[in-house]
């Protein structure tokens, strides 16, 4: 560790979207945690609510975090063929990575999102003369396919796994894929919210170059444990109180992933017709049911001994934050990395894939209620997913645990703080 007199000082620049600000907020906590200062640059403008305020209460709760806010060039739509704010987002922090100017107190490395790596690394080469590493904010998986995506043939990953908007070359997000994926052999490290049990295999090929020879070393630092937070849903959690042990559905489809309305109505009947209680983020639903149409602290919900359950599209903080608390996963990924952390999820044994759903079927196939029903009644009473998810759980501690008997990712993290402290 580095002593007191001499910390190591990294500074983190994250990218658009929850899903990717979460684990770069829970990386700097833990980075203080062990000594380390740290600098957040904050992209302005930001493009929601929910991540503002996310920004603020971090930076309440960690006055220690300097920020220095990185204020973006306008935004340009002609530049990319796309209508998605939180792509155009991406594209405007990478074009004003240039605006920035050189930290002081000089950091030891920079730490960025995959989605910034090839504007970030020549950047903090040439202009800041710093180390750069990335922070992929998916999974060690998803990373297999993200640095070999380029090469011709290759087949890390199942092709049947592979997003649908990946087989299209001309679309801006597979463009940007490529292009920051082949950035990844000149970075100085990656660093994964992921643990050696969870993905074992995935680890091993990428830090023995059979997935990208070159690729520099990747570190696991997961499960990243969830910000300490005031008790800021008590009206869902008072619900939950008044269930029964593990007898709770928890039905969330992350931050960007929307249902049609059919088959809204169509998930509502099924699990109506389950019997289950159930917390929907999304009032209340007779007297079984939640339905939340507001921001919830997910890791409160799935920390709650009521919760048995988790219905998810598997965004990759959902599972790693169902594997701290040894809940089951019901998967239903809908785009995006989600149908490759799916697969990490029945491999572990921690959960199953939803048998109704067809991955490219762009949300148009509607799964009636009565598959829903049956799904849930199956994974409700599968003993070998719900021992799976207890083991996961238990993995997940010693990842993090301090001294003897695990800790591979702490151990992990403490090595490369070390390196950086002497940087």
């Amino acid at each position: 560790m580095p002593t007191s007199a001499d910390p190591a000082y990294v500074a983190l620049l994250p990218s658009a979207g929850m899903g990717h600000l979460t684990p770069f907020l829970r990386l700097a906590s833990s980075l203080v945690s062990l000594g380390c200062h740290v600098t957040l640059l904050r992209p302005l403008p930001i493009v929601s609510s929910a991540k503002s305020l996310q920004f603020s209460d971090f930076l309440s709760s960690h006055p220690s975090v300097h920020c220095l806010d990185l204020h973006l060039l306008p935004f340009q739509p002609s530049s990319a063929d796309s209508t998605d704010p939180f792509f155009l987002q991406f594209e405007s922090i990478s074009r004003s990575v240039p605006l920035l100017l050189p930290l002081e107190p000089k950091p030891s490395a920079l730490v960025t999102d995959i989605f910034l790596a090839s504007s970030v690394a020549p950047v903090a080469r040439a202009r800041l003369n710093l180390p750069c590493f990335v922070l992929f904010t998916s999974s060690a998986s998803m990373l297999s396919l993200c640095a070999s995506f380029n090469i011709p043939g290759s087949r890390f990953v199942d092709a049947s796994m592979i997003p649908p908007v990946l087989r299209d070359p001309n679309n801006p997000f597979t463009q940007q894929f490529s292009t920051n994926g082949a950035a990844l052999a000149g970075m100085d490290g990656v660093l994964v919210n992921t643990f050696d049990a969870l993905e074992m295999r995935a680890l091993a090929a990428l830090n023995q170059g059979e997935v990208l020879e070159g690729l520099p070393r990747v570190f696991t630092i997961g499960p990243l444990k969830p910000l300490e937070r005031r008790r800021a849903q008590a009206r869902e959690l008072e619900w939950l109180d008044g269930q029964p042990e593990r007898s709770v559905v928890y039905v969330s489809f992350g931050s960007q992933t929307a249902l049609s309305e059919e088959q809204i109505k169509e998930l509502a009947r099924g699990l109506d017709r389950s019997g289950f209680s159930r917390h929907w983020f999304m009032g209340r639903v007779k007297e079984r049911g939640l339905v939340v149409k507001d921001w919830v602290e997910q890791e409160e919900i799935l920390a709650h001994g009521a919760v048995a359950t988790f219905m998810s599209h598997c965004g990759w903080n959902s599972v790693t934050e169902a594997a701290m608390h040894g809940v089951h996963v019901l998967a239903w990924p809908r785009n995006g990395d989600q149908r490759i952390n799916a697969g990490v999820v029945e491999a572990v044994g921690m959960g199953r894939l939803f048998k109704g759903w067809e991955w490219g079927c762009g949300g148009e196939k509607v799964v009636v209620g009565e598959v829903v029903e049956e799904e849930l009644r199956e994974i409700m009473e599968d003993a070998r997913v719900v021992a799976g998810a207890a083991r996961v759980r238990e993995e997940a501690v010693r990842a993090v645990a301090v001294g003897g008997g695990g800790g591979g990712s702490r151990d992990s993290l403490t090595g490369l703080i070390e390196k950086l402290g002497e940087c």
